[in-house]
């Protein structure tokens, strides 16, 4: 017997599930712990083992907002920039749009760059885009700079010479002369040696930024699961999707920028529909990507960070930062988000939001401002009969919003019900209509604390007549890191190489180091492409490889046209080359060799307002499987909730997965899971299918905006 743990750590939340070989078979959800969030993580993992014996445990899977944190809020480690001689105000020029308001802002400040022009530092050498050495390293102007570093008391460097993808061997020799005095030194040519130096060069500055505190974070959680009798391998889950090490992650932070998100992505992508709509809805914030033939969009850049980007498309805002990532977009927009009033009376949501501390107004801890969450509560979307909630100071919240608008108190609670909805509805026009594509042809996933409530609304603004509502719809990221196989992705830039299967070959050995494995073991995968440009143009697209010059040429004028909208032609030629390496994950029925039988000690305080919802069904694989639940197909509670097609309060029946079994399910309607509320409007019928999904659609033409 062998289980596997996934953790999920929010902005609002931190979900935990507990697999083994027959699926899910605990989940624990716990508010967030800011102040130090291994302690939310021990206690979600102490509460879904419950007795079991957690020496059983061979893999502990982890999605973490650290790194994207600690860029955001700008609480990573002071960083050395170390670059070619002539190159070292490109970081501090940087590259900025004004988006938004700050177009209209005549004493406009770009942003601070990520690292002090005063940190930036000079060596002679220059390389060219061929690899050719056109000046020598001189080692003295290197050992200056060390000195430099060094006395300004900054432990962590990064280095990214010109050209470096090419040929790297100077920035080999910066980083072991600097790695004598300085502790922490990456170089592009390690972390992503790809062409264009001011993405590259940023790209290499955020994984020194961020690395020192993700290999202590990792270490920490490593010895805080030691605690509690759990020695399994940490993995994390990385921006594409791919679960790699933690001693991998540690090396290469910047991949885990987008790790939070991914996860949730894959658990949509495993519904069983080829084309979805991934919509997840947490506490803090709510996410979009589009799934297509059952494999979620890639993009191999996106910014972190800056306005008007949702979540990386918007060139010029944040961070560039080169390295496949999940496509999607994101809002501030969850559970916690806070309704307020703006200067002109107008009512706002968002994007601040409540967090786990205060929280929202009815979870008692303190928070006073009226939020998502206490607008549902007085909608009657959500009940204090299942959650420990607080209706009375939900209400007090919602009436200081609606003393100065002038209308009664639900009357406020659905117009913040429906303009979050809108502002989410806002991400998933981003990976859909702006980019072209037709969403009235996907079904929405919805997952998240939050996304079942809203997912019928939000569908109905698009035209789609399909949501889908996995079981475990709560903890669906946390479930979907379970699935997640060991991945990691390689790149090189080589302007036309000569022989593209030799660099084929060097990156996929590399890969396959990275996780452990060999190229030839069963079930590693290796997936190929290569980025293509027309000659005498700047930029690229990537195309599957194939060694046919041809058709490669074909492939790159059909996405071409795909992505411009113009058919085009001419003379090719090849810029850089990737691979995507992926493993089976490890066999959960095998216990680690160094596993113990140390009973845990007792679990540590959680953190409060707990929903402790482990033990769901399947039963443990050890144990008699129960029968199933007495309630199955009994008569369902019934409770008020606001409708305005029904003209306002209804009294609607409230059901759980296991009521739900026979005849669908007519809206308005509301179904409880143990972590997670959907909310079924009139006009939308809800069914449940063989995989526990709830299957939401149209019953009669819903308006569309």
């Amino acid at each position: 017997m062998g289980y596997t743990i996934g953790v999920d750590v929010g902005g609002t939340f931190t979900d935990v599930v507990l697999g083994g070989t027959s699926g899910a078979i605990a989940v624990a959800k716990c508010l967030s712990t800011h102040y130090d969030p291994i302690a939310g993580i021990v206690a979600g993992v102490t509460r879904a083992l419950g007795d079991r014996d957690p020496a059983q445990v061979t893999r502990v899977v982890h999605a973490t907002t650290l790194a994207t944190n600690a860029v955001l809020e700008r609480k990573g480690v002071r960083v050395a920039f170390v670059t070619t001689q002539g190159f070292r105000a490109a970081v501090p020029l940087g590259r900025y749009a004004r988006v938004e308001e700050d177009r209209y802002d005549l004493r406009f400040s770009p942003p601070p760059p990520p690292v002090a022009a005063g940190d930036c530092f000079e060596v002679v050498e220059r390389v060219s885009a061929r690899g050719a050495v056109l000046t020598p390293l001189d080692v003295g102007s290197v050992r200056r700079a060390a000195a430099a570093i060094t006395a300004r008391g900054i432990t962590s460097a990064a280095v990214c010479l010109l050209h470096a993808y090419a040929n790297p061997v100077h920035e080999r020799q910066v980083a072991e002369i600097l790695r004598e005095s300085i502790p922490d030194v990456v170089t592009s040519s390690e972390i992503w040696p790809e062409i264009r130096e001011y993405e590259r060069a940023t790209t290499t500055i955020m994984s020194a930024y961020i690395g020192p505190l993700m290999a202590s974070y990792l270490s920490q959680l490593r010895e805080r699961l030691a605690e509690i009798g759990i020695r399994a391998p940490v993995h994390v889950m990385e921006s594409s999707g791919g679960v790699i090490s933690a001693e991998l992650a540690a090396r290469r932070a910047v991949a885990t920028i987008e790790s939070g998100p991914a996860a949730g992505v894959l658990a949509a992508a495993g519904t069983g529909f080829r084309d979805v709509i991934s919509f997840d809805m947490g506490g803090t914030t709510a996410k979009a990507c589009v799934v297509r033939g059952g494999a979620p969009e890639i993009t191999n850049e996106f910014h972190v960070g800056g306005k008007g980007s949702f979540g990386g498309r918007r060139a010029g805002t944040g961070v560039p930062i080169k390295t496949p990532a999940i496509d999607l977009a994101e809002v501030g927009a969850g559970g916690g988000s806070v309704a307020w009033l703006d200067a002109a009376g107008a009512l706002r949501v968002g994007p601040h939001s409540a967090g786990s501390s205060p929280g929202p107004a009815c979870y008692g801890l303190g928070g006073s401002e009226p939020t998502v969450t206490d607008a549902n509560l007085v909608l009657g979307y959500l009940s204090s009969a299942s959650l420990p909630l607080t209706p009375d100071l939900a209400a007090k919240a919602l009436d200081r919003l609606a003393s100065p608008l002038g209308v009664s108190r639900e009357e406020t609670a659905y117009a913040v019900h429906e303009i979050v909805s809108a502002s989410m509805a806002s991400a998933v026009h981003v990976v859909t209509v702006q980019r072209g594509i037709d969403p009235r042809g996907f079904a929405l996933v919805a997952f998240g604390g939050a996304g079942p409530m809203h997912a019928a609304r939000v569908a109905e603004r698009f035209g789609i007549g399909t949501v889908v509502v996995p079981a475990h719809c709560g903890v669906a990221s946390a479930a979907g890191l379970l699935t997640g196989a060991l991945s990691t992705d390689r790149v090189l830039s080589r302007l036309d190489a000569p022989d593209p299967s030799a660099v084929f070959t060097s990156l996929t050995a590399e890969a396959a180091a990275d996780l452990g494995v060999s190229p030839s073991d069963p079930g590693v995968l290796v997936s190929r492409s290569v980025d293509v440009r027309f000659q005498g143009q700047s930029h690229d697209l990537t195309v599957e490889w194939t060694p046919s010059r041809e058709v490669l040429a074909a492939r790159f004028f059909a996405r071409y046209e795909e992505v411009y909208g113009i058919a085009q032609r001419g003379e090719i030629e090849l810029v850089s080359y990737r691979i995507r390496l992926t493993a089976p994950p490890p066999d959960p029925t095998t216990p680690t060799a160094d596993a113990t039988t140390t009973a845990p000690p007792d679990a540590p305080s959680a953190a409060p307002f707990t929903a402790d919802v482990s033990t769901l069904a399947p039963a443990p694989e050890d144990s008699t499987p129960s029968p199933s639940p007495p309630h199955l197909g009994a008569a369902p509670r019934r409770r008020r909730a606001y409708f305005p097609e029904a003209g306002g309060y209804a009294d609607v029946p409230v059901h759980t997965r296991d009521t739900m079994a026979g005849a669908p399910l007519h809206g308005p309607a509301i179904i409880e899971d143990a972590e997670s509320t959907i909310v079924v409007p009139p006009g939308w019928t809800a069914t449940l299918a063989e995989t526990r999904a709830v299957h939401l659609t149209r019953s009669t033409t819903c308006q569309t905006s």
